[in-house]
């Protein structure tokens, strides 16, 4: 089976999802920020794994649930932090964001079988999974990050290296407001989209 793995920011005002400020404020954006977390880390604790491990920038808060292995993220930049947190883990391991509370078990139960690598490229040019058989920090060390080629690179470094890779379904990130709708239009039923209708209603976003 696979080790899952989480990488999130603790969902605090003005440290997350600051691109939904405005028509959010600061304290609006870090609970929709929490409530993509909690769907994230709830179909994380759903999906078969041998182990699930979360890398916080931060500390625990009652949106995590039992089961999961919790890691401080190092200091640098992204490429370092994700690097590091392979570093954690041992044998086949899938790693994705807190930006896409979409996900369901059904995409996060990949068979490592005749495949080395899986790349889940994002509609914004980056990448909201990426699994190895084999956790090679090294393979994530030097990838320019939160740019429109970040995937474009990120999956060239994957077969240099010789892997046999393949590819997820392409999945839309949480940055801005119009993403927040599309993703929530996804789920009507999920944590993500409830808290974001409370949001819209609240700010008046929407209205006309």
């Amino acid at each position: 089976m696979t080790t899952l793995l989480v990488i999130a920011k603790e969902p605090c005002p003005g440290r997350v999802k600051t691109r939904l400020t405005p028509p959010f404020s600061p304290e609006q954006a870090a609970a929709l920020a929490e409530a993509s977390l909690a769907d994230t880390l709830h179909a994380v604790a759903g999906t078969p794994a041998t182990r699930r491990v979360l890398a916080l920038d931060g500390a625990p808060g009652p949106w995590l649930p039992p089961g999961f292995d919790v890691v401080p993220q190092c200091a640098g930049g992204l490429d370092a932090r994700l690097a590091d947190a392979f570093a954690h883990c041992a044998g086949p391991t899938l790693l994705i964001g807190m930006d896409t509370p979409q996900v369901t078990p059904a995409l996060l139960s990949v068979d490592f079988t005749d495949r080395d690598a899986y790349f889940g490229p994002a509609e914004d040019g980056g990448f909201w999974a990426l699994g190895l058989a084999d956790p090679d920090p090294g393979l994530l060390l030097g990838v320019p990050m939160s740019t429109p080629r970040t995937g474009a690179v990120q999956r060239r470094r994957l077969v240099a290296a010789g892997l046999r890779v393949r590819d997820l379904p392409r999945l839309r990130d949480v940055d801005t407001a119009a993403d927040a709708a599309a993703v929530a239009a996804l789920v009507p039923h999920s944590r993500f989209a409830a808290r974001l209708a409370r949001c819209t209603a609240h700010s008046g976003t929407g209205r006309r």
